[in-house]
């Protein structure tokens, strides 16, 4: 299959470029800087969009990126930068998906749709919730579907990813390495994750068995945050034995804190499931052994 991504360069986007080509697939990344490599072709979703020549041929387009949502406190400027940097690349690419005729459009998403779930378990037919993110996720996935005319679309709505290589661990490890490893609020809010292999390979599986619509992304057992903070404690033998107040972590964080740490976040991968996918970390446990926590 000719396969086109945009955002190859992140935790996940090089992942599966690796994993599709290892299984055979042909793929051609869109690049934002200028083209250096035969398998590169330029876009720029502020200015020309996407080169039709660059989808010839082409029978998925693949979307990722977005700037990280935790990269900052959210000012005014950075929470309009968070959606800029999802919604407009995203028009653009499901314009130049209907325009080229691709059949399938494939475009990152997030669980942060559904908002605090409370201890309610939330699966793809939930609607959206309330705050930020649910409110810039909604957006982000009607840019998706609103331009794609006959194209199957699906959304990836990805919990926060687990890996050796960076992203949430790579932020949380040397402090739990420092001691400072602590329960949040009152610790009872849920926590959803995946780890990358089971993301690469649920997209995969998502791409191969055309499986469209919205798609969650984590595993299949989420966890109360306090039992994802010992367990990380335990695995990097520092025991997580701080408590930090909600109004602390509000203080320090703001709205971000609140959406990101706060919430719960009890979301299960009903569609995967269903299709018989198979976790390689379906608990918590295993997804910090893999993350060599």
């Amino acid at each position: 299959m000719r396969i086109a991504v945009a955002g190859s360069a992140g935790l996940i986007g090089s992942a599966l470029v690796d994993t599709l080509r290892g299984s055979g697939h042909t793929v051609t990344r869109l690049v934002r800087r200028q083209a250096r490599e035969a398998d590169e072709h330029h876009w720029d979703p502020e200015t020309f969009g996407v080169d039709p020549q660059a989808l010839t041929g082409v029978e998925a387009v693949i979307g990722l990126g977005g700037v990280g949502i935790g990269d900052h406190r959210w000012s005014g400027r950075f929470k309009q930068e968070i959606r800029d940097s999802r919604i407009t690349p995203t028009e653009v690419l499901a314009e130049a998906v209907a325009t080229a005729g691709v059949p399938r459009f494939i475009n990152a998403s997030a669980t942060g749709y559904y908002g605090d779930t409370g201890s309610r378990a939330a699966v793809e037919t939930d609607q959206a919730g309330t705050g930020f993110l649910a409110e810039v996720v909604r957006d982000w996935e009607d840019a998706a579907t609103s331009a794609t005319g006959s194209a199957g679309v699906t959304l990836l709505r990805t919990a926060p990813v687990l890996s050796a290589r960076g992203g949430l661990l790579g932020r949380l490890k040397p402090l739990f390495r420092m001691g400072l490893g602590a329960t949040v609020g009152g610790g009872d809010q849920y926590f959803s994750w995946i780890t990358l292999p089971d993301e690469i390979a649920a997209i995969v599986t998502i791409l191969e068995n055309n499986i469209t619509g919205p798609v969650n992304l984590c595993a299949p057992n989420p966890v109360r945050f306090t039992v994802f903070a010992k367990a990380l404690g335990s695995a990097l033998h520092r025991p997580a034995r701080l408590a930090v107040p909600g109004f602390v972590v509000r203080g320090l964080g703001g709205e971000m804190a609140e959406e990101m740490i706060l919430y719960s976040q009890r979301v299960v991968p009903q569609v995967l499931t269903n299709s018989g996918f198979t976790f390689a970390h379906p608990d918590i446990d295993a997804a910090l052994e893999y993350a060599g926590a």
